[in-house]
């Protein structure tokens, strides 16, 4: 990494909208180019308020009733986990992206298909095996999820099956934090999700002029726009790592200092 990316976000203050592993990784990432990461979870994960529905889903994949398995979010892995789910050596699991697939693989579940490119709902269905048997197909995902990936899968001939497996709610912020967006001593925000969005215009718009909104994917920014955001930055890959480069290369762009496609 050259010196100029190293310093590349010196007197930025970067919103980091989610806690756990995941803000720790990102806050070390800016703190890398030496941007101060502001901690700020703006969604938890509950139960879903229909466990029976769950459990049920959760019996037929151990049953071995279902020939895929997908995976969309770590957070559904934690529900696998807190329900003690043995998935069939006969039934494949995909996950939707590198972060979901490492969190599979941690948890003890083997990973069967992962999409090289868009790590998205979108990019999964375009990128699914084509000689996979069309069988029946569990979707666990949040009960908010977008249905994209059902009705992706389910237009390629699966009985697709989706099946809320925990709820997505707000997190309000902090005094301090709110004051913080709205001085605009907060340089950037970081958009991991429609989610993420909604909670962001819900509890801090208006957004300043000077704050740079940063998504992490085109569906995260049409998530954003639709919520009423201005969107600067858009990540080419739906990874952290993709996002904190590309608010790397914008904080460079800024400053008259376009960074080099070598480093």
């Amino acid at each position: 990494m050259t010196s100029r990316r190293q310093t590349a976000l010196a007197g930025w203050r970067v919103l980091v909208p989610r806690g756990g592993a995941w803000g720790d990784s990102v806050a070390a990432a800016l703190r890398a180019h030496a941007g101060v990461p502001v901690i700020a979870p703006l969604i938890n994960f509950a139960s879903t308020e229909d466990p029976h529905a769950l459990a049920s889903a959760l019996e037929e994949l151990e049953g071995g009733e279902f020939e895929w398995l997908v995976v969309t979010s770590a957070t559904t892995v934690d529900v696998l986990m807190s329900q003690r789910t043995k998935v069939p050596a006969a039934t494949k699991i995909a996950a939707v992206g590198e972060t979901t697939a490492a969190a599979l693989s941690l948890a003890g579940y083997r990973v069967d298909f992962i999409p090289e490119g868009d790590n998205s709902a979108r990019g999964l269905v375009r990128e699914w095996p084509r000689t996979s048997v069309r069988g029946r197909v569990l979707v666990p995902q949040s009960e908010i999820a977008e249905p994209t990936l059902v009705a992706g899968l389910t237009s390629l001939g699966f009985d697709t099956k989706f099946v809320a497996a925990y709820r997505t709610v707000g997190v309000p912020v902090s005094e301090r934090i709110a004051a913080d967006v709205a001085s605009g001593s907060i340089r950037a925000i970081l958009v991991t999700s429609g989610s993420i969005a909604r909670q962001v215009s819900l509890q801090l718009a208006p957004i300043p002029e000077g704050t740079t909104i940063a998504c992490i994917g085109p569906r995260t920014a049409f998530d954003a726009r639709a919520a009423g955001l201005a969107v600067h930055i858009i990540a080419e890959y739906r990874s952290a790592e993709s996002l904190i480069e590309s608010l790397v290369d914008y904080a460079l762009e800024l400053s008259g200092e376009p960074g080099d496609p070598n480093d």
